[in-house]
């Protein structure tokens, strides 16, 4: 039976209260060893942290949850900046809170911190707000469950709606967090239409046949 991880600091301690560093050493190594890793670190353009979000239909992985396209919420700021604020360095008491609980962003499943790869097996989609909560801890350490992913016939996180508007309102492409969501939305948009009506197909085949 392994013991509890509390257990061997108290075997150290005693150790060291023994004046016998050595095999407080020992069970260090032995018991409790420091793991050293080498972390993986990447930026993410947008166009890839887009393509995240759309595999996963933004959907938070880690609640079940519907997520926003970041562009869609910096619009309502830009006509509602008093009610809606941002906050370029995201601070907390000056942006409004849906930016930390509706945001998509990208989180390893197994941390990189922890010797997790940076590939896409390994990637899921959260908000900036559960990113945070999880930190470097794995989903099993903090109890957390892995939800499936979205359909984008049914979500994509208000996409193509964030398209729509500014294609209404080409003044908001002054703001260059707007203009950059929205050259990559923009790509997108057709791809989500296609993956929809392909899907809307495919389930009317096997409904006839």
């Amino acid at each position: 039976m392994n013991k509890e991880k509390s257990d061997i600091i108290e075997d150290i301690a005693k150790m060291l209260l023994a004046n016998n560093n050595e095999a407080a050493k020992k069970i260090i190594v032995n018991q409790y060893p420091h793991k050293a890793v080498k972390v993986e670190k990447r930026k993410y353009t947008m166009a890839e942290k887009l393509e995240q979000f759309l595999s996963d239909g933004f959907i938070d992985r880690y609640t079940g949850k519907r997520l926003i396209n970041p562009g869609m919420l910096k619009v309502i700021s830009t006509y509602f900046p008093d009610e809606f604020p941002f906050h370029p360095h995201w601070k907390m008491t000056q942006t409004h809170i849906a930016f930390w609980e509706l945001i998509p962003t990208i989180d390893h499943i197994y941390p990189i911190a922890k010797g997790g790869h940076d590939d896409k097996e390994n990637r899921v989609t959260t908000s900036m707000k559960n990113n945070s909560i999880k930190s470097n801890y794995t989903i099993d350490e903090i109890n957390w469950n892995l939800y499936p992913k979205g359909n984008l016939a049914d979500w994509d996180g208000l996409t193509s709606l964030f398209v729509e508007i500014v294609n209404k309102d080409k003044e908001l492409l002054k703001d260059n967090y707007i203009k950059n969501w929205y050259n990559v939305s923009q790509n997108s948009v057709e791809c989500i239409s296609n993956r929809s009506n392909k899907e809307t197909h495919t389930m009317t085949k096997v409904l006839s046949s």
